[in-house]
Order: C-alpha cells, then sequence, then structure tokens
C-alpha cells in the first residue's frame, strides 16, 4: 500500500515552477458555439441551434502546454500552425498564457480548428476543418531545427500525438536522442514510433488498440502487450470511472477515480501527462505522479471543454491520507 498525502503533495507541487516542459505534437484551436435549441427547422428535421455566444481556447497539445503553464511551470512548445487567421489567433493565446511558441508555419495547410457546438452543457455536434497529409520534408526538418533550439533548456519533453502529421519517426529519434524523459499521450496508428519512450499514457481505447486486442483481455494483459512491443517498463492505462492503472515493470498498481461529477472528458488525457511529467521531474516516484495526476484528472473532467487546475486548487483536491490499492 503507498500513499500522497496533501504535505507530500505540497513540497512536490511547491518545485513545479521551477520546471521547464517541452511539448511536441498537433497543435489545434478549440472553438466553442454556446446556445440553445428550442424547434425544428421547417427545412429538414434537424434541431435550430441559436448561437449565444462563441469562444476559443487551446487545444490538442496546445492544452497540454496550458495545463503546464496553470501550474506556473515554464511550457515550450513545438508544431506545426498554417499562414491563417486561425494560426494568428492561436499564436496569440499561447502568448496570453506565457507559453513559448516555437512554430513552424505550413502555407500548404490550415491551422487545425476542431468546432463544438454546445446547447445546456450537452454537446450536439463536433466540426473539424483539418489537414491530415503527411508533412514535407521540408517542415520536417523545421521541427527537428526547433526541437535542436530548445532542447538543452528544458527538464523533459511531452509527445502530444494527434495523428496530424507533426510526430515522425525522424522526429521521435530526435527526441530520444536528447537523453531527456519523454512522455508520451499516444496516436495508437503511430505506437511503433514511440519504442524506448519513458511512459506511454493512453486511455482504455488506445491501449487495446496499441496492443490489438479484444474487448475479452485484460487491461493487465493490455499493459503488458504494449510494454514489450515498446521495450519499456512504465506504462499508465486511464481507465474513466474505473480510475488509473500504473505498470512498473512486474508491479501493477490500480488507482480509484476521483471524478466526483463529470461534464466533458476533453482535455482530460492532456492534464494527466501534464500532471504526471511535473510531478515526476518535481521528484516524486511514479506512484505519487500517477496519484497526483489523477486528482488533477478527476477536477478538470467536472468543468465543461478543455480545462485546466492550478497548483493551489491542485493541493486542495488531495486529501490527508490517499490510499493505492496494489495488485501485484
Amino acid at each position: 500500500m503507498n500513499f500522497v498525502n496533501r504535505e507530500k503533495a505540497r513540497q512536490i507541487i511547491d518545485h513545479f515552477p521551477e520546471e521547464k516542459i517541452l511539448v511536441i505534437g498537433d497543435l489545434m484551436l478549440d472553438k466553442y458555439l454556446w446556445g440553445k435549441v428550442e424547434r425544428i427547422s421547417p427545412e429538414a428535421p434537424v434541431p435550430v441551434f441559436e448561437v449565444e455566444k462563441e469562444t476559443v481556447n487551446l487545444g490538442g497539445a496546445c492544452n497540454v502546454a496550458n495545463n503546464i503553464a496553470a501550474l506556473d511551470a515554464k511550457a515550450y512548445i513545438i508544431g506545426v500552425i498554417g499562414k491563417d487567421n486561425n494560426g494568428e489567433v492561436l499564436k496569440k493565446l499561447l502568448k496570453e498564457k506565457g507559453i513559448e511558441a516555437v512554430l513552424v508555419e505550413d502555407e500548404k495547410r490550415p491551422t487545425t480548428v476542431k468546432t463544438r457546438v454546445i446547447a445546456v452543457s450537452q454537446q450536439l455536434i463536433r466540426i473539424d476543418r483539418e489537414n491530415k497529409d503527411k508533412l514535407s520534408p521540408e517542415i520536417e526538418k523545421e521541427i527537428i531545427e526547433k526541437i535542436e533550439s530548445v532542447i538543452n533548456d528544458i527538464d523533459a519533453i511531452i509527445v502530444s500525438d494527434y495523428g496530424k502529421g507533426v510526430i515522425t519517426k525522424n522526429v521521435m529519434e530526435k527526441l530520444l536522442s536528447s537523453g531527456k524523459m519523454v512522455f508520451v499521450d499516444p496516436k495508437p496508428s503511430n505506437c511503433h514510433l514511440y519504442k524506448h519512450i519513458t511512459i506511454m499514457t493512453p486511455n482504455r481505447k488506445e491501449a487495446y488498440q496499441c496492443a490489438k486486442a479484444d474487448d475479452e483481455a485484460s487491461v493487465e494483459e493490455v499493459g503488458r502487450t504494449i510494454m514489450k512491443y515498446l521495450e519499456i517498463d512504465k506504462l499508465l492505462i486511464t481507465l474513466g470511472a474505473e480510475g488509473m492503472a500504473l505498470f512498473e515493470g512486474d508491479e501493477i498498481t490500480r488507482i480509484r477515480a476521483r471524478a466526483k461529477k463529470v461534464f466533458d472528458v476533453t482535455g482530460a488525457g492532456d492534464t494527466v501527462i501534464a500532471v504526471l511529467t511535473l510531478s515526476k521531474v518535481a521528484g516524486a516516484n511514479w506512484k505519487e505522479s500517477a496519484c497526483i495526476a489523477n486528482f488533477a484528472a478527476g477536477y478538470v473532467v467536472g468543468e465543461i471543454g478543455t480545462a485546466t487546475v492550478d497548483r493551489e486548487t491542485l493541493i486542495s483536491l488531495i486529501p490527508e491520507e490517499n490510499g493505492i490499492i496494489s495488485l501485484s
């Protein structure tokens, strides 16, 4: 039985402002249309959505960096945007959050935008504008140059892979050659790129896809399959209402879910990997890191849209004693 109590968590979280984390991956702008539905269209049997307001947030890998910045650590971000208005909006948002943006602009592809239509706290539809074509060799070369420009300034790396083209074999080789810890929030179709990383943080669906496992396989079987394939000895699988499963070598630790209410799971994985990474580089062990990340995730799923948590709130979420149940 292992514990992280509030006093220990505070000691760890107090070190967050000293840490510098590089986030690399697929950058997105999240747009939200908020409104109401009160009638059906006379043109077709579909609801009429009346827009009351529109907001924009950092999405994709940008939300990981936003989580890091919200915890008072220094966040660097590398990725690709288009030479368009949405790209300018994204750059402005990153600057407002104090995130060091080391961006590559590609005039041949648009900035990725996800628009969510929400009525009475319910998401009705999501509209995606994106280009998932393979990046050109020139753009990939620019990304690697950007990595080289900041790698000596950072303490750890987070790969936030949404499969939009930024994470390639050459990019991963460059990151791994740095000697820094590499934390990966995966895209299952790119699982072959993640060999020899420090840790991966898939959700249940992603883990089963990475392992090519059927639904009858146990989480333990799936985790061991992934670890063997990637040649890693650490893995964290997030399991929604069932919490998390942390794999350390031959040991498996279950951590129960901490969410008191669930409005929106958007961005929960971003919060998990951000807090896990910060906790680890701040001196926590893996169980303590996963436990603190679990509390952070339990908080953000209670908010609508991509959300973050600050340090004092995070500390307040952790009780005087927190039990972790070991399965091995």
